[in-house]
């Protein structure tokens, strides 16, 4: 087939999918369910496929909130990644309601003429990816889910367009400091304190991040203080993340972290332990003949991508498809809502996914990507490069 025509027919097959698109993103974001336990989302995704034609697996590599949805047997083959799940006590206010729906759209887009233009479009459901660590695309690629792929990409909601944002490496851990309780007026001699190694702690990562580079990223939450006043604080605990430009930098950084926690065991005597961080989430590398491919076809869908001022070049987010790209050739455009002053992880951006201009933002995404599929399927040089490098 032509690819001109594969592209309008595409354009067709999502038109007509247009009303379960948008009806999927608003159910989503009306069901905000955390990472892990995306029940609901999962199963309406995979029905959605599934009704599409798809051969759809759910809970593949023991993840029972994952799936892969796959059509088309041509030689190329394309994985979609959807993301679904939410925010603790925010909701969608990074729109994954929205990527979800791009997601599907796109492969239903795509699949419509995946055999005529030699495409293999695999939907794959990845769970959990504001967990920080060993999330749903980090354990996937582990089990093999995307062995055989040659490539890979999803579309992200924000403030504005972007081709490639700046997406870098990230550690997220659990610290708990076990001390010994005691009388706090009576005998606090008899206590070891959880709380002030906590304390020491994050007052040592405040006089590192002079040594840090302007790239690092230290941030955290306490999420156990102690029990109460008039009791020597035995327990404690923080959750805290640390990002660096590159997996390199991340594991100077976090090494200059651990010790800081560390120092908060040696002052009060306190025992730590340190879970997680085991398994990062990369920096995304991006395809960059795939980004061009993508930015061509979303113009002609209809976006704009303006000239970025200072503020969103300092951009430092993360994500796991950084590990994606890592193994196969990979793209995370963002996709613009016009939400400013609202901003990707507040209330105010929840509220901007199931507006007009997001629900546009969909049904564009969804059709970029079709088409972008379409295109690197039809061009021998971008398809025989991808082809070499499949992940396995």
């Amino acid at each position: 087939m032509e690819k001109m025509n594969a592209k309008a027919g595409a354009q067709e097959r999502l038109r007509g999918a247009q009303k379960k698109m948008l009806s999927l993103s608003h159910r989503i974001h009306a069901h905000p369910e955390l990472g892990f336990e995306e029940e609901k989302a999962c199963s309406w995704l995979a029905d959605e496929l599934t009704g599409a034609g798809f051969d759809v697996r759910r809970g593949i590599c023991d993840l029972p909130t994952a799936f892969v949805a796959r059509s088309g047997s041509g030689p190329l083959h394309i994985a979609i990644c959807a993301e679904y799940d939410s925010l603790p006590e925010i909701g969608h206010a990074c729109g994954h309601n929205m990527i979800a729906a791009m997601a599907v759209g796109a492969g239903i887009a795509a699949a419509h003429v995946a055999n005529d233009v030699g495409l293999t479009v695999s939907v794959i459901g990845t769970p959990a990816e504001e967990v920080g660590n060993a999330s749903g695309k980090v354990v996937l690629l582990e089990r093999g889910a995307f062995d055989g792929m040659h490539a890979a990409m999803m579309v992200h909601p924000a403030p504005v367009e972007m081709l490639e944002a700046h997406l870098i490496a990230a550690s997220m851990f659990d610290v708990h400091y076990t001390g010994k309780e005691a009388h706090a007026s009576a005998f606090p001699e008899m206590g070891i304190n959880a709380a002030d190694a906590l304390t020491v702690a994050q007052t040592s990562i405040g006089l590192l991040r002079q040594h840090l580079r302007q790239t690092d990223r230290v941030h955290g939450i306490t999420t156990h203080g102690g029990d109460a006043p008039n009791v020597v604080p035995a327990h404690t605990s923080a959750r805290y993340l640390v990002r660096g430009e590159n997996m390199a930098e991340l594991e100077e950084v976090r090494a200059k972290v651990y010790r800081c926690f560390e120092a908060g065991a040696l002052a009060t005597g306190a025992k730590l332990e340190i879970c997680g961080g085991d398994k990062p989430y990369a920096d995304v590398r991006y395809d960059h003949q795939m980004s061009l491919i993508y930015k061509k076809n979303a113009e002609a869908a209809g976006r704009k991508f303006p000239e970025l001022g200072p503020a969103m070049s300092r951009l430092a987010a993360s994500t796991d498809m950084g590990n994606v790209s890592y193994a196969i050739p990979s793209i995370h455009p963002m996709i613009g809502i016009n939400s400013l002053p609202a901003a990707n992880h507040q209330p105010e951006f929840t509220a901007h996914c199931v507006t007009e201009e997001a629900d546009q933002a969909v049904m564009e995404g969804a059709l970029a990507m079709a088409w972008t599929c379409i295109e690197m399927a039809g061009d021998s040089g971008v398809r025989d490069r991808l082809m070499k490098t499949t992940h396995a």
